[in-house]
């Protein structure tokens, strides 16, 4: 091994093979004996493949360029597709349509040109239509309408189904058509705040009488409804404090499936999540989440007896299955993402297609060591830690590597055990990476989840704050080179660690937050109320979000940052980004901005994810003055005073 400095060790994980060898995998469905997907795929320019794997076992791209399998309601998207009978019904990205395709021929268009978005789409074949959730943008100036609606199968007409809350999610048809179930949610909750279970009678003409509620109650999330071949209805709650999950028949009334303190379900950002599936009438498939670690199990529930599967893997989502066999998407610690199938006979597990074609040896790659850790309150909290590893370098042996604290987004979200080559970019250069599940993040059970309530720029700071003193003490990291970054909610929490807390010695936001005001009036519908919950109503509240805004403390902030920002983001508008970079400018802060022309919320295309990796890293060699061993292109880092960086250090 030979011997260099942390952070300049030259590693196999290139940002380009990244981008060449890795996709997005996402949305499973099954159609009889054929396994369909979608692949982001960074090379085509961020462009959402549906791929097909037929019973023969041949794996083909469904949809032909340029077409784009993507919706944009609730900006996030998800259930951009149905496959029934081998058609493919989908939403192209590029003008919202939903397009409907015969297995070999051209896509056609089935819904007129509208301000309208679709999403959960689902075959009614009784009815010989569609029943999606729309979300209605065509009266400018107003809050998007959202529905419950249907689309003719023979003309593309619309008629609405559901309607007078804020939002819908999972329309699902009982086996026999004659019963829907829907989940819905209003302001200012999101759905894992409160929301509800309903359920109706379908007539002959296709509107929903009789219509009851089913579950959901103030202070309860619900997910997933969803009818079982027996026709019973199954949904997840937390009303015990942990999502899990339920059944509901007319003449047993209603019973959790397999208790447990762990997490059957998960926030649902993007329609058409699935964490359960059933397999004949009398068998669950399921995942569950317990400490940030899932498995995949079976229940039977008449006994509630829950059996875990032996797999090597530590996350698992979009759960389908039939009489014989579990599809999921999964990975481990020592591999990336993939479509497996699970033989629930033979117990055998067969990797399908995985999200990485990495010729990268084990030594490579670090392995995530979990760990927990005090934190305000006399409370603990939970992380993901990295060690560098790269088995062709060791650092001089009085140095400690350079720490970078990952913030996830959402902020309801969670950091992931799975292979992520993104973090291993890092490690097999000689960083340690700490991948924080602060107060908010879910897998920790409901109460975990709410400790973000009122306390958004501060539990979840405060947490990644301890993270990296808790590394510190044990002589795990550099104190004098600790850094943080976060993208969205991840960036808001990045950028205030840097303003109110004099730890961190530089830090990236991607497309963070600065401004929480500006949050209530120019972001989409789906989180324009989520700051209630978070900070406070508004304007009631204003002066809360003043002092947890870093923009208006920008005084406070004495350390180098980067922003990097999409430019047709409408979840964080680039101005965000802007006040920011303008007000360090004006104090002489080094400070970077690299803008992306066409990238919205989240970077897609090969070459911005490259660009930001890269250019995170540069920043980084410049600010702690390590020489890179690999030729980058340069950032330009404004006020960058090196005596001054080397003082601050």
């Amino acid at each position: 091994m030979r011997t260099a400095p942390y952070g300049s060790w030259l590693s196999p994980i290139t940002s380009e093979l990244i981008t060449r060898s890795t996709i997005r995998l996402s949305a499973l469905h099954l159609d009889g004996d054929d396994v369909y997907w979608t692949e982001l795929r960074p090379r085509e320019a961020g462009r959402t493949v549906l791929v097909r794997r037929a019973k023969s076992g041949e794996i083909s791209d469904v949809t032909p360029e340029p077409f784009n399998v993507r919706t944009l309601a609730h900006e996030y998207g998800g259930g951009a597709y149905t496959v029934h009978k081998g058609i493919v019904y989908f939403c192209n990205f590029a003008d919202q349509r939903i397009y409907k395709q015969k297995l070999g021929g051209k896509p056609e268009p089935l819904t007129a040109a509208a301000k309208v978005y679709w999403a959960d789409l689902i075959v009614d074949e009784h009815r010989n239509r569609l029943l999606c959730v729309q979300e209605d943008h065509s009266v400018a100036g107003q809050e998007a309408v959202t529905t419950i609606s249907s689309v003719s199968l023979e003309d593309g007409s619309v008629e609405m189904i559901i309607a007078g809350n804020d939002f819908y999610a999972y329309p699902r048809l009982s086996p026999n058509g004659m019963f829907m179930s829907w989940m819905s949610w209003n302001h200012p909750n999101l759905p894992w705040d409160e929301s509800f279970v309903w359920a109706g009678n379908v007539g002959s003409d296709g509107q929903v009488s009789n219509m009851r509620q089913i579950a959901g109650a103030p202070g309860e999330s619900v997910f997933q409804p969803q009818w079982s071949a027996g026709g019973d209805l199954y949904y997840v709650s937390d009303r015990s404090g942990w999502w899990n999950i339920y059944k509901h028949t007319d003449y047993e009334g209603e019973f959790a499936v397999a208790e447990r303190d762990a997490e059957f379900g998960q926030p649902l950002w993007i329609f058409g999540y699935s964490t359960y599936a059933f397999s004949g009438e009398d068998r669950v498939v399921c995942t569950y989440g317990h400490r940030g670690i899932w498995s995949l199990a079976e229940v039977h529930p008449e006994n509630n007896e829950l059996i875990d599967f032996d797999l090597p893997f530590t996350d698992f989502s979009f759960i389908k299955a039939n009489a014989n066999k579990a599809y999921f998407i999964a990975g481990s610690p020592t591999e990336p993402p993939a479509v497996c199938e699970w033989d629930l006979k033979t117990k055998r597990c067969q990797v399908i297609r995985s999200s990485g074609d990495i010729d990268v040896e084990a030594g490579y790659f670090s392995k995530p060591q979990p760990i927990e850790f005090p934190t305000t309150g006399g409370r603990m909290a939970h992380a993901f830690f990295y060690p560098p590893k790269n088995r062709d370098f060791k650092a001089p042996d009085a140095e400690m590597p350079p720490l970078l604290v990952k913030s996830h987004g959402g902020p309801t979200s969670a950091a992931s055990s799975t292979l992520n080559l993104a973090v291993q970019y890092w490690t097999s250069r000689g960083f340690a990476v700490v991948d924080v599940n602060y107060g908010g993040s879910t897998g920790y059970g409901r109460d975990y989840r709410s400790r973000l309530y009122n306390s958004w720029g501060i539990v979840d700071v405060e947490d990644c704050v301890h993270a990296a003193t808790h590394l510190v003490e044990h002589n795990m990291v550099d104190p004098d080179r600790l850094t943080i970054s976060g993208g969205s909610a991840g960036g808001y929490t990045t950028l205030c660690a840097l303003t109110f807390h004099k730890l961190f010695k530089a830090g990236a936001s991607h497309y963070g937050i600065s401004d929480l005001e500006a949050m209530t009036k120019d972001t989409h519908k789906f989180e324009s109320r989520y700051l209630d919950r978070l900070v406070g109503p508004f304007p009631l509240a204003r002066q809360v979000y003043e002092e947890r805004s870093p923009i208006h403390h920008v005084e406070k902030l004495h350390c180098p940052v980067i922003f990097f920002q999409g430019l047709e983001d409408k979840v964080v508008p680039p101005n965000q980004s802007q006040m920011m970079v303008d007000a360090l400018r004006k104090r002489s802060i080094p400070v970077a901005y690299v803008k992306f022309e066409g990238e919205q919320h989240g970077f897609r295309k090969a070459e911005n994810i490259r660009r930001a990796l890269d250019g995170e890293l540069y920043f980084y060699s410049r600010i702690f003055k390590f020489d890179l061993p690999e030729k980058i292109e340069p950032v330009e880092i404004e006020h960058l005073d090196e005596d001054k960086i080397k003082g601050r250090s």
